[in-house]
C-alpha cells in the first residue's frame, strides 16, 4: 500500500464527537480516533469513567475533551455539538454509538421498555444526525452504530431489533437527503454481532435468564457456534470499521451498511 493511500486513512485536523465513549466499544472508537489524528469529544452519561476515558487518551498523546451527554435530551444534543466547536472549532465526525439493550418475550415486552429503548437507540440517534448536520461542511461522516439485529432476528430482543432496524433506515434516508441537498456530508452504518463488551455479556445472559438456555456456558457456546469465525468480535474491529467510514478512504461510500459480524449473517 502506497504512503499516498495509507494517508487516506489518517484524521489529521478534523473533530469527531463519540456518544457512549465512556467504555466498550465507544471508548474504543474515541482512542482509535485520536490515534488516527481526531480532535475527541468524549460523550456519555457516565460521567468518572468518561472523564478517565477522555484523560486517557491526552496520557496518550491525543486531544480529547469529556461532556456529560443525555442522547435522549435534545438540549445536551446542541450542547454537545456546541461544545466540539467550543474546544476545537468544528465537527468533522459524528460516532452515534450510544445505545442499550434490554431483553423480554414478544408477548411480555412492556410498552414502557419498548419505549425506553427506542428513546436511546433511534431517538438519540436522529437527534445525533440532526443537530451535526446543521454545523457540518463537506467532507464530514455520520457513522452510526447498528447492529446484524438491524439485519436478522433473535429471539427475546424485539425491542432492541426494531431500534436497530430503525437506525439502519434512517442512515439510508439520511444518505439521500444529505447528498441531495448537495451538503457533500456522508453517512453509513456499521452492523457488529457479538462484541465482547458488558453488553455483549449481557445479550448472553439474557437466554438463561429467560429460560432459552439451561446455562451461560451452553448459551455462550451456541452463540460463538454461530460466528463463522468462531469468535466474539472486540471493540478495536469496530474501531477499525469506524476510522474506514470517518476517513477520506471512503469518500465514495454513503448509505452503505458496513457488516462486521465474524461471519455471523452469511451462514
Amino acid at each position: 500500500m502506497s504512503r499516498d493511500t495509507l494517508s487516506r486513512f489518517r484524521l489529521d485536523g478534523r473533530v469527531a464527537l463519540v456518544t457512549g465513549a465512556a467504555r466498550g466499544i465507544g471508548a474504543a472508537v474515541a482512542q482509535a480516533l485520536a490515534g488516527a489524528g481526531a480532535s475527541v469529544l468524549v460523550t456519555d452519561r457516565l460521567t468518572d469513567i468518561g472523564e478517565a476515558t477522555a484523560q486517557r487518551i491526552r496520557d496518550q498523546g491525543g486531544k480529547a475533551v469529556f461532556v456529560a451527554h443525555d442522547v435522549t435530551v435534545e438540549d445536551q444534543w446542541v450542547a454537545a455539538v456546541a461544545a466540539a466547536q467550543q474546544h476545537f472549532g468544528r465537527l468533522d465526525v459524528l460516532v452515534n454509538n450510544a445505545g442499550v439493550e434490554t431483553a423480554a418475550l414478544l408477548t411480555e415486552c412492556t410498552v414502557e421498555a419498548f419505549r425506553s429503548l427506542m428513546d436511546v437507540n433511534v431517538t438519540g440517534v436522529f437527534l445525533g444526525m440532526k443537530h451535526a448536520a446543521r454545523v457540518m461542511k463537506a467532507g464530514a461522516s455520520i457513522v452510526n452504530l447498528s447492529s446484524v439485529a438491524g439485519i436478522v432476528g433473535t429471539p427475546a430482543h424485539i425491542a432492541y431489533h426494531a431500534s436497530k432496524g430503525a437506525v439502519r433506515t434512517m442512515t439510508k434516508a439520511a444518505a439521500v437527503e444529505l447528498a441531495k441537498l448537495g451538503t457533500g456530508i456522508r453517512v453509513n452504518s456499521i452492523h457488529p454481532a457479538i462484541v465482547d463488551t458488558e453488553m455483549g455479556t449481557g445479550f448472553i445472559q439474557d437466554f438463561v435468564n429467560l429460560g432459552l438456555a439451561p446455562d451461560y456456558a451452553s448459551a455462550e457456546a451456541d452463540i460463538k457456534a454461530a460466528h463463522l469465525l468462531g469468535r466474539y468480535g472486540t471493540p478495536s474491529d469496530i474501531a477499525g470499521a469506524v476510522i474506514y467510514l470517518a476517513s477520506d478512504a471512503t469518500s465514495w461510500m454513503t448509505g452503505s451498511e458496513l457488516v462486521i459480524d465474524g461471519g455471523f449473517t452469511a451462514a
